[in-house]
């Protein structure tokens, strides 16, 4: 049936389904107890380690009675750690256990680190020493004193410790229901302060089983997790999704090409999400031809659009079927979706219909109204999905979620009478670098601090790889030059690596609206007609 209006219902089937994700890993534990539901991805085999589902779920429950004896149900516990197999054990055990789950950043460094432990009041800390030559553990010990509630620091390399409190414990696990919340994922907004969004069960499980069957996966089927566990592209669209197929996945602790493409003809993987750098990565890479990768059917990939040809390429060098997630933390985190069987042009320039159990609808921003067919307005979207608020924000939460239940995303779209929609832009002045949101305004103001910097835009700037690069435009302060490297390793003092500006310019003065504030628009406009050298 066309539309007639930019408001879309996703199908009613499948269903909803009231579990929790402890839940969902006892279900898969008691109908294929022996099935492999774990294992890491290293390319020596003597390295990898392994669990069968009955494996994968007593040792959540382990790891749930071990949290029982140092927190209660309700209370945060932090997990700072890259894609190890023990991350998936607290996320499941923190489920059964009742907490909530506080994922951070492998890449943050102290500062933003004793922001997300303050701002979440988290009580614990789950926490690898050091990980690619951060120093995770030091910066811990360095703003415990910051964090008042945090009364726990537990080291991943002393797990077995912690297991063993576990399995001597005989705490009762609480009863948990699908409402509950289940998880606390940080995402910054317009204002750079991040917002910790507070998930629940109910959307976590279905969202990551929506996706999956969207994707076309088939129950048992082999899949190979690269995406960062930190984040719902990570946890939930792989790891949950996985669970709700009871597949098998190959945990990869960190992105290599090469290594995702042996684990592939190793495992005979059939599916597995990955933003567009990395899946070019791989097609780039000497081992690509070399490799067997017949086993592959179905990849997804999202966090930005993907251009048509570059979809074509992807399924014709691959041989899969691909598709595109479309949303943010906010939902679950998809609210669109494209099919396998839509086409090449459809893939390539629309976000796909909504999701199960979904509404999405186009309106006006200032006037709130829903827009007719085909008029750009902000996408906005309903159900189940979304989440219960960002955690002790009141006012955040106000502007983002209405009185009637809808998301305002601040992603600029419009939508066609199938209830496909296609972005044209953003509200949020946001960049997202290789599939990862990065928000200017923090940027902004760590340069701000710097004394050789009088005014700063941060800017997204196209980038064929990567899809944008993050662009400093600098006007010097009375009396100062402008210092690339010494700006930069200021901001990697302050700063993840993936948000320090990777081209710099200096500017005498900024384009300004009538108010004074700074048009960057016309900033990425003036660059791409070469106005603006890089130094």
């Amino acid at each position: 049936m066309k539309l007639e209006q930019s408001h879309a219902h996703g199908p009613s089937e499948p269903p909803l389904r009231e579990i929790t994700i402890g839940a969902l890993l006892r279900e898969a534990a008691e109908s294929c107890p022996d099935r492999l539901a774990l294992v890491t991805g290293e390319s020596d085999p003597a390295d990898r380690r392994q669990w069968t589902y009955a494996e994968l779920y007593a040792d959540a429950l382990v790891v749930a009675r071990a949290l029982r004896e140092r927190f209660e149900p309700g209370e945060r516990i932090a997990v700072w750690a890259p894609n190890i197999p023990e991350w998936v054990l607290m996320e499941f055990g923190s489920a059964l256990a009742g907490t909530v789950f506080v994922t951070v950043n492998p890449a943050y460094r102290s500062e933003e680190v004793a922001y997300v432990l303050k701002q979440s009041r988290s009580a614990g800390i789950f926490v690898l020493p050091h990980f690619r030559g951060n120093p995770m553990l030091e910066s811990v010990e360095k703003v415990r004193g910051e964090c008042p509630e945090l009364r726990e620091v537990i080291r991943f390399d002393e797990w077995e410790a912690f297991m063993e409190l576990g399995r001597s414990s005989e705490a009762e696990l609480p009863e948990v229901s699908p409402g509950d919340p289940s998880m606390i994922q940080y995402t910054s907004g317009t204002t750079g302060f991040p917002k910790g969004a507070l998930l629940h069960h109910r959307g976590l499980v279905n969202n990551g089983a929506h996706t999956i069957d969207r994707m076309g996966v088939e129950e048992g089927s082999v899949w190979v997790t690269t995406m960062p566990l930190f984040h719902t592209g990570g946890c939930v669209l792989c790891v949950i999704a996985a669970v709700s197929k009871k597949a098998t996945q190959v945990l990869v602790e960190q992105f290599e090409p090469g290594l995702v493409l042996e684990m592939i003809e190793t495992f005979g993987a059939q599916a597995m999400v990955g933003v567009p750098t990395m899946l070019i990565a791989m097609l780039e890479h000497p081992d690509f031809a070399r490799r067997d990768l017949s086993s592959i059917r179905t990849m997804t990939s999202g966090g930005t659009t993907v251009p048509e040809a570059l979809v074509a390429r992807f399924e014709k060098e691959l041989g899969v079927d691909f598709t595109i997630v479309f949303g943010q933390t906010e939902c679950s985190p998809v609210a669109s979706m494209t099919r396998p069987d839509d086409s090449v042009q459809d893939k390539g320039n629309t976000l796909g219909p909504p999701m199960p159990h979904v509404e999405v609808k186009i309106i006006d921003p200032d006037s709130g109204e829903t827009l007719p067919l085909g008029t750009m307005g902000e996408y906005c979207t309903r159900g189940y999905h979304v989440m219960h608020e960002y955690f002790e924000m009141k006012d955040a939460t106000a502007e983002t979620i209405d009185a009637d239940g809808w998301l305002h995303t601040g992603d600029l779209c419009s939508m066609d009478e199938r209830g496909y929609t296609k972005i044209e832009g953003r509200i949020k002045d946001m960049i997202i670098r290789g599939g990862e949101n990065i928000y200017p305004r923090e940027i902004e103001d760590a340069l701000f601090e710097h004394e050789d910097v009088a005014e700063v835009a941060v800017v997204g700037l196209p980038d064929d790889r990567m899809g944008e690069v993050v662009g400093a435009f600098v006007r010097p302060a009375k009396g100062s030059q402008i210092q690339k490297k010494r700006l930069f390793d200021y901001l990697r003092q302050h700063l993840s690596p993936q948000k320090t500006p990777s081209l710099w310019f200096v500017v005498d003065e900024f384009p300004l609206t009538g108010s004074g504030k700074i048009q960057k628009f016309v900033l990425r406009k003036q660059w791409e007609d070469g106005e603006h050298k890089e130094i």
